[in-house]
C-alpha cells in the first residue's frame, strides 16, 4: 500500500472522529460505503450508510465524544488492490469526563471507490481488561 493511501485512510479516520464530536450523522455516515455494514460494541448490526446515519442521528444527542488522538495510531494492512484492513483503537468521554471502560478497538474494511477510500465495515469491541489491551 502506498503513503498516500495510508495517509488518505488516515484523513478518512480523522473525519469520523471530527463528524462525531461535531454531531454531524450525515457527515460520518459520508464516511462508509451505500451497503457498508457496521456493528457496535453491543452486537447492534446497521446495514447501509442510511441505517449508519439515522442510528448516530440519535446517539449524537447523548453528551459522548471522541478522543481526536485515538485513531492517530491506525495499524492499516493491504489486503489487495483498494482494499485494506483498519485496525484502531477508540476512546471516548462522557460530559468531559474520561472512563477506560469505554475503551475500544475498532476494526474497518477500507475500500477505494470512485470518489475515494470509504468504509465498508465497521466493528466495535469493548476492551474487557484496559490494562491488558496495552
Amino acid at each position: 500500500m502506498t503513503t498516500t493511501a495510508t495517509e488518505a485512510i488516515g484523513a478518512l479516520l480523522q473525519e469520523l472522529t471530527e463528524a462525531w464530536n461535531d454531531g454531524d450523522a450525515e457527515r460520518y455516515a459520508a464516511a462508509f460505503t451505500e451497503d457498508a455494514d457496521y456493528i457496535t460494541f453491543f452486537g447492534l448490526r446497521m446495514r447501509g450508510r442510511k441505517a449508519i446515519e439515522d442510528g448516530h442521528r440519535h446517539l449524537f444527542r447523548l453528551p459522548i465524544k471522541l478522543d481526536p488522538a485515538s485513531g492517530t495510531e491506525a495499524d492499516v494492512k493491504v489486503l489487495g488492490d483498494g482494499v485494506a484492513l483498519v485496525i484502531s483503537g477508540g476512546t471516548s468521554t462522557v460530559d468531559g469526563e474520561a472512563d477506560p471502560t469505554r475503551n475500544s478497538v475498532i476494526s474497518l474494511t477500507a475500500v477505494l471507490t470512485e470518489v475515494g477510500w470509504r468504509f465498508a465495515s465497521f466493528q466495535n469491541t469493548r476492551v474487557s481488561d484496559p490494562k491488558a489491551a496495552r
